[in-house]
């Protein structure tokens, strides 16, 4: 390998952690997430100082909304949020995600907001002195239906979730020896 080559992929290698901050909603580029999750990051982060929130299909295929800041390893516990004008807190709790924390309560409000909503203001409970982050909405539903696309249960192959075992074939209305009578469609 030239030096060259080698010099653009340790950019490449080093640059990544960081668009796992970029503002807006993008996939998530964090290890082992590929296209399961969205993040979507408030618009001042950079690669030091950010707080994003992911939407991510689950092992069990479910939907998690995780938080993902720059305080980790303390994205556990209270955030404030307003989420287009109305203000609740939710709670960040453990996960096996490589996220700081999932929100578990008002799950279902947060994720119908992100979906739907124009803007949500973030501040974790203990920084009462700093400011919100503003994460813009802007682009949310596409991103958050792109990765929940993969959330949908596999089917195992042959399978088939309506088989013909209660099918009489002298009622049935097809006929497989050519086009059907007229009138019977």
């Amino acid at each position: 390998m030239g030096p060259y080559r080698a010099a653009a992929l340790s950019f490449l290698l080093l640059t990544a952690p960081s668009l796992a901050q970029a503002p807006g909603w993008h996939y998530s580029p964090l290890p082992g997430e590929g296209d399961r999750a969205t993040l979507g990051c408030d618009r001042d982060s950079t690669p030091n100082d950010y707080a994003c929130l992911a939407v991510r299909c689950e092992d069990d295929y479910s939907v998690g909304v995780h938080v993902h800041t720059s305080r980790h390893p303390d994205d556990l516990g209270t955030w404030e949020t307003t989420l287009d004008r109305e203000n609740k807190q939710v709670v960040a709790e453990p996960s096996e995600a490589p996220y700081g924390g999932r929100i578990v309560e008002e799950a279902d409000w947060l994720l119908q907001g992100l979906r739907h909503g124009t803007f949500v203001y973030l501040r974790h409970a203990d920084d009462e002195g700093g400011g919100f982050r503003f994460i813009d909405l802007t682009g949310s539903l596409f991103a958050i239906n792109a990765a929940l696309a993969w959330c949908a249960p596999r089917v195992p192959a042959g399978a088939e979730p309506n088989d013909a075992s209660g099918v009489d074939a002298a009622n049935s209305k097809e006929n497989d020896n050519g086009s059907s009578p007229a009138g019977t469609q």
